[in-house]
């Protein structure tokens, strides 16, 4: 074993002993510690200052009761949580995820990625993530306020707009974000950007539902065009059905290519003759206002198929997952290479096991890691906190052409600091990127 395999696997034990059981988190730091320590191993600033080190552990993390009553009148009782990891290049900001899945583990994961995706936007955005292990699903929107104003009570004391700004994630769109504000405006008696992804009426930006969709696309586009290619013609498969997956299909659509599959976790559809404008639209009543499930899309549309599972063994040339963390197994992986698939591009975060991306960066195609690929998101965000600290609103055209630019600028970053012999490694080059800018600021910080 070399001196820096050595090293890896000594910190590795370390951040296991110091978080026990938290297999996310443990995943996500593995995954850039790989890339991070042949990096650094001449650099001995890095190590003397124990930046990987400091960096893994968060800045502060709050764990919170948050009561609610049902329209039963039932007291129910669920747990808060906000991971403020790192604010080293600007405020926190991160988004907020209610599931029944939430717990610590996942959320420093989240917040982990989000340092480093934060950091390749180039914007000044540190990283964070919160959310609560409460289930949106099923409940009325009387019910999902009640939450949201108790979660809030607690949350208002430890935001602000130049402290930490979140925003929205799996079980968080925009009802939530409008229970969520109001009820921060009636504590703090402000009105100012201290979330995002709000509604139009209330301070939000044009294209913010549709940018991690859309973005995830257009660095595939980027990846593609590296090498000469583009999405004219590619069969793409897609995991997921919410705002993601849904705007990935529109910008498929839109480029040229063919999205054939959707889901949920109830399985997935597959349609061979494309999920085209009017199916998508269909899709998108189904999801937001009638919350059905994907295997409706089959009894709608004959020419396609519901099946149990996820979309991994349907031939396509490009992947998309877009559905949620570790959806593609190893043997998933290996399922998409067999069936030539050329390409993958995260719109989830995390959405591939290490196995997973070992298969892929084996194989050496065109993978982009999620702090890259679905980093459209948090940059569309990061520009809804510039209109609002200006009280001034761009225009969807201006919004997409500086999403285009972003995530031109995120490959471009990429391709620099993972250009190999034969092939980019996208992988090193997101986590090389990221990490350099966060590293040198917390250098410049001194020992805080």
């Amino acid at each position: 074993m070399d001196k820096t395999a050595e090293y890896l696997k000594r910190f590795m034990n370390g951040v296991k002993k110091r978080n026990p059981g938290e297999r996310e988190f443990h995943q996500a730091v593995s995954e850039v510690a790989a890339t991070i320590f042949p990096y650094i191993a001449d650099k001995p600033i890095y190590h003397k200052m124990q930046i990987l080190e400091r960096m893994v552990e968060p800045d502060r993390v709050v764990m919170f009761r948050v009561p609610w009553t049902d329209d039963k009148g039932n007291i129910r009782n669920q747990r808060g949580y906000r991971v403020q990891f790192n604010n080293s290049i600007g405020p926190y900001k991160g988004g907020l995820r209610f599931h029944p899945s939430v717990n610590l583990s996942v959320l420093k994961f989240l917040g982990f990625e989000q340092t480093f995706k934060n950091s390749l936007t180039g914007l000044p955005m540190g990283g964070a993530k919160g959310g609560s292990d409460f289930n949106p699903k099923g409940k009325t929107d009387n019910e999902v306020m009640r939450f949201c104003q108790s979660f809030m009570i607690e949350l208002h004391r430890h935001i602000g707009e130049d402290t930490d700004i979140p925003a929205g994630d799996i079980g968080v769109g925009a009802r939530e974000i409008g229970y969520l504000f109001g009820q921060y405006k009636r504590i703090e008696n402000r009105f100012v950007g201290v979330l995002t992804g709000k509604g139009m009426e209330f301070g939000g930006s044009k294209i913010r539902t549709e940018a991690t969709g859309y973005g995830a696309v257009y660095f595939m586009q980027n990846m593609l065009a590296h090498t000469g290619d583009s999405l004219e013609g590619k069969t793409v498969s897609i995991s997921g059905s919410g705002n993601v997956a849904t705007y990935a299909v529109e910008k498929i659509n839109h480029l040229g290519g063919k999205a054939v599959t959707l889901s949920d976790s109830s399985g997935f559809i597959h349609d061979p003759e494309g999920i085209d404008a009017g199916k998508l639209a269909w899709v998108i009543d189904l999801k937001n206002k009638r919350r059905g499930r994907i295997g409706e899309y089959a009894d709608e549309y004959k020419s396609a198929t519901f099946h149990e599972g996820r979309p991994w063994g349907v031939p396509c040339d490009i992947a998309l997952p877009c559905a949620t963390q570790n959806e593609i197994s190893q043997a998933d992986a290996e399922t998409l290479l067999k069936n030539g698939c050329m390409g993958v591009s995260e719109g989830a975060n995390m959405p591939t096991e290490l196995a997973g991306i070992d298969a892929f960066q084996h194989a050496k195609i065109l993978y982009a890691p999620s702090k890259a690929a679905n980093a459209g998101g948090v940059a569309v965000s990061g520009l809804e906190m510039s209109q609002n600290s200006a009280r001034i609103a761009w225009s969807e055209a201006d919004l997409d052409k500086l999403l285009k630019e972003t995530m031109l600028k995120i490959h471009d970053s990429c391709v620099a600091y993972g250009q190999k012999k034969d092939h980019v490694d996208y992988l090193a080059g997101a986590n090389i990127a990221g990490f350099i800018k966060v590293a040198d600021a917390m250098l410049s910080f001194g020992h805080t």
